[in-house]
């Protein structure tokens, strides 16, 4: 039960200080057409009747075979990485303030640390963010306080990234002076245009946003993207999938001026990294950056120290006060983690190691070339782009999209992602993603089930 520890005298006194006559008085800035009017809040359930209703809740996902990916992948965790991070150690921590009594979560999160850094080849990383689309905002951020004596606020945003990426940068970033401009892809290849890109450099710019695999499963140039921002006095900001990072060239390690390679900061989504799909989350994003911008670097990062005694300890480090206690001078204000998503993240990258993790990036990259072969082979089906692609692609359908992935949906197979709302030139082509989770027989059956809904 909540406890107010007010007295109907306290708030009267209150009141009358600050000039309101009512508490609802406070809240009149509020429209009345947005205000709740009564809540409708179902009567109470024993615990047998609260079991079967999430037992039914459970059923409407049902069993479908999955084959869209656009942010969210299904990929097999090993039953042990949840155990484990279930566990009541790990389960109920919070946030590690006091380190004297939080050596085990600031252990794991070093330990988190370091294991991102390696597969970015960068030389930080923090203890992660909320989620891949809030950390390209706050990495957005980041870029124009690292560069003091760069003007511009201008960022090159390729439409190549994922579409909600884009909306979510504007709506944090938008309104701190930061312009977003958009760079068309190539329509053979599905990849950034490197002369609009080159264009806008003339213009000045901030940094340059940098998706591989893009939205569209296309590798991007990235050697020449980060060459054009570095010579053009902007960063170099990576949107990666960390588990294709264990086959890829990491971003550290973009670029062909040996003065100057690699991105600058890295970030994206963690979630591949043994957090389910869940129905939408919660996940977590990851931000990395090379080593002289560290200072500026949003969150917190644990560090590695020794004791008086010259035993071994873990603290947090870096992280500036004004994020809890002066919020409007804050470098910013993600205060908090994942914690418990990063937990099964390292958890899951210490099973799997570096050879399960590049096993899985590879079996993924075949699926989707074994998927995508037969899916054109049925009539009227095609690849859009030329360019390589990896962990999920684009085809064209002689239908309309909508309608034969809900065709699709009723055979209990999720088709992929119609492109049209977010790309009106690709009307009639949706996203398909397959990763090591699927089978021979399962690609055959999608390939079956497509043709028969088509023809």
């Amino acid at each position: 039960m909540p406890f107010i520890p007010h007295t109907e005298s306290d708030i009267k006194s209150m009141l009358d200080t600050i000039g309101a006559p009512t508490i609802d008085a406070l809240f009149d800035e509020i429209p009345e057409s947005l205000r709740i009017k009564e809540l409708n809040v179902p009567t109470g359930m024993n615990e047998m009747e609260i079991t079967r209703l999430m037992h039914d809740r459970a059923k409407q996902d049902g069993q479908v075979l999955n084959f869209i990916g656009a942010g969210a992948y299904e990929h097999h965790i090993p039953a042990a990485v949840w155990q484990i991070a279930t566990r009541g150690e790990y389960y109920s921590a919070y946030t590690p303030y006091q380190a004297e009594a939080s050596q085990g979560t600031l252990q794991l999160i070093y330990e988190y640390q370091t294991m991102m850094t390696a597969l970015t080849g960068m030389d930080v990383s923090n203890a992660s963010m909320y989620d891949g689309a809030s950390a390209l905002a706050e990495s957005c951020l980041m870029a124009i306080r690292a560069q003091r004596r760069n003007k511009s606020v201008r960022i090159l945003m390729p439409l190549t990234v994922h579409p909600f990426y884009r909306q979510v940068v504007t709506n944090i970033a938008g309104g701190q002076n930061l312009e977003f401009v958009e760079i068309p892809f190539d329509a053979k290849t599905g990849l950034t245009d490197l002369n609009a890109i080159r264009a806008e450099c003339e213009k000045g710019i901030a940094a340059i946003v940098i998706p591989t695999p893009n939205f569209f499963g296309g590798l991007e140039p990235v050697d020449e993207l980060v060459d054009i921002a570095h010579a053009n006095n902007g960063l170099a900001i990576a949107v990666s999938n960390p588990m294709t990072l264990a086959l890829l060239k990491p971003p550290g390690e973009w670029g062909n001026a040996e003065e100057n390679r690699g991105a600058d900061i890295v970030c994206g989504e963690g979630q591949p990294l043994g957090v389910p799909v869940s129905s939408g989350g919660p996940y977590f994003g990851y931000m990395c950056c090379k080593q002289a911008y560290v200072r500026q670097m949003p969150g917190r990062i644990v560090g590695r120290t020794v004791d008086l005694e010259g035993k071994e300890g873990f603290t947090l480090t870096l992280q500036a006060r004004e994020q809890h206690i002066r919020r409007s001078k804050a470098t910013s204000n993600i205060c908090t983690n994942q914690g418990l998503m990063v937990t099964a993240a390292t958890i899951h990258m210490s099973i799997l190691g570096a050879q399960g993790l590049e096993r899985v990036a590879a079996s993924s990259y075949s699926n989707t070339k074994k998927l995508l072969g037969l899916l054109t082979k049925i009539d009227g089906v095609e690849s859009v782009f030329t360019s390589e692609n990896f962990h999920e692609a684009v085809i064209r359908l002689p239908k309309d999209a909508p309608t034969v992935l809900e065709a699709l949906s009723h055979k209990h197979i999720a088709g992929g992602l119609a492109l049209g709302e977010f790309y009106p030139e690709l009307k009639n082509c949706i996203l398909v993603c397959a990763t090591e989770t699927k089978t021979d027989a399962d690609l055959e059956l999608f390939a079956q089930e497509l043709k028969s809904v088509l023809t």
